[in-house]
């Protein structure tokens, strides 16, 4: 299954940390830019503050790309860092059209030199450029088409950004300014600068070598759909939690780009894990037809904090589709200990569909807190609120809901939850879509 890119959600005290602290730089550095500039007249002042906050918005979507451990809890998981990223270089982009559209004018109060010109050039040709880059990644389905651009084709501009920021971060050293200005404010901007640009360089030389880890394929198996991978690691294990997600590549076989999935299973003695993997692109697509038992491939994790064990003493976990897997991985760290009341609906359009049913039947008959069904669409029709307030053994009102699959499915459970005043205590989820 793909993890995706929540909406926000408060799942922790710290969900609007992360948010807070990208955005408060963002204005430092406008309110420097004003401050400083000044002076300068109120268009000048203001041409610099957006251009300011567009630097320092770009240097942190870098920042968050090279995905840093300890950032991660701030933002709620990975995914939810993902967004910010995503709406940093939106932000960025306006911003520089702004910086653009009021470009100061400080011809007559500054000594020109070489160095300034091709500075100047240099962030006329970054800004055009990024421009486009950024477009590419906003837009990456266009609007009203079912076009889509190619992941591989996205990721491969996506890498330019580094490289063309850091023409930005050579445009601010050397452009030409007024100069007896308080130099606070080229401190600042430059420090973000060259963290963005270091953010970067480790992830497009370091971060590879580092984070990921080798793994030899052990076995495949297919159904309908949905390829599903066990994976023996080479060396040092990876650690996990359930529930939590890696991202998968298998140069060997030609597939590099890597792709994050939920890890389908809970922790083993012997470190194997498994990926359930539906057919939805062509990279999907194609595994179980390139790979092979033997095949080594490469993870890289864990990422993502949907944990169920920070949930409460009765839990609803509603699946839709390949959205069951990181249900797979709860059930099968159950032990009979776990004193949850928990009641798990998979919804599938053909009972083919339904994946890790023998898990779920040895989760339950461990555990007789654990009850699971499995509704077939084409048989059993949709599953409506209604459906649900009667299959699930305790008040609803007084659970927490877990979700992973369609939005569709989400919505629709809890607009109708909602109408019979049976709405859950807590809902947290994940969605599909992860660029």
């Amino acid at each position: 299954g793909l993890p995706t890119l929540p909406r926000l959600s408060l799942n922790s005290p710290l969900a609007l940390t992360g948010p807070v602290l990208v955005a408060l730089p963002c204005l430092l550095a406008a309110l420097l830019g004003l401050n400083t500039y000044a002076p300068y007249g109120a268009d000048a002042a203001f041409g610099i503050a957006v251009g300011a906050a567009a630097v320092v918005a770009m240097a942190q979507t870098l920042i968050l790309a090279a995905r840093p451990p300890l950032v991660e809890p701030l933002f709620g998981g990975l995914d939810r860092m993902y967004r910010v990223h995503k709406w940093l270089g939106i932000s960025a982009m306006v911003l520089m059209i702004l910086h653009q559209q009021i470009e100061p004018d400080f011809e007559r109060l500054v000594r020109e030199t070489s160095l300034g010109e091709l500075g100047e050039e240099a962030g006329e040709l970054a800004f055009n450029a990024l421009l486009a880059l950024v477009a590419v990644s906003w837009f990456r389905r266009l609007p009203f088409t079912p076009l889509e651009i190619p992941y591989q084709i996205w990721r491969f501009s996506h890498r330019f950004m580094g490289a063309l920021f850091a023409i930005v971060v050579f445009h601010q050293f050397f452009v030409d300014m007024p100069a007896g200005v308080d130099p606070t404010f080229m401190l600042v901007l430059n420090a973000f600068g060259i963290a963005g640009v270091v953010a970067w360089i480790f992830t497009e030389l370091l971060a590879p070598h580092l984070r990921r880890r080798d793994f030899t394929v052990t076995e495949i198996s297919q159904t309908k759909d949905t390829t599903t991978l066990t994976l023996r690691p080479e060396g040092r294990a990876m650690r996990w939690r359930p529930g939590q997600f890696a991202f998968f590549r298998a140069p060997e076989a030609g597939l590099s780009e890597p792709h994050p999935f939920t890890i389908a299973s809970a922790p083993r003695p012997d470190g194997t894990l498994t990926f359930c993997i539906r057919g939805l692109g062509g990279w999907t697509r194609s595994l179980p037809a390139i790979l092979r038992t033997g095949t080594r491939v490469q993870v890289e994790g864990p990422y993502g904090r949907f944990n169920f064990r920070k949930g409460g003493a009765r839990q609803i976990w509603l699946a839709g589709g390949i959205g069951i897997t990181p249900f797979l991985a709860w059930a099968e760290s159950l032990s009979e200990a776990d004193s949850r009341d928990i009641h798990l609906i998979h919804c599938v359009r053909t009972q083919e569909e339904a994946i890790g049913v023998e898990t779920l039947r040895a989760a339950a008959a461990r555990n007789p807190r654990f009850s699971f069904e499995v509704v077939v669409t084409t048989r059993d029709g949709r599953l409506t609120a209604e459906r649900l307030i009667g299959a699930v053994p305790f008040a609803i009102r007084q659970a927490d809901l877990w979700f992973c699959g369609p939005t569709g499915l989400k919505d629709g459970i809890l607009k109708g939850l909602k109408a019979q005043g049976q709405t859950p205590r807590r809902v947290r989820f994940e969605q599909f879509e992860f660029t």
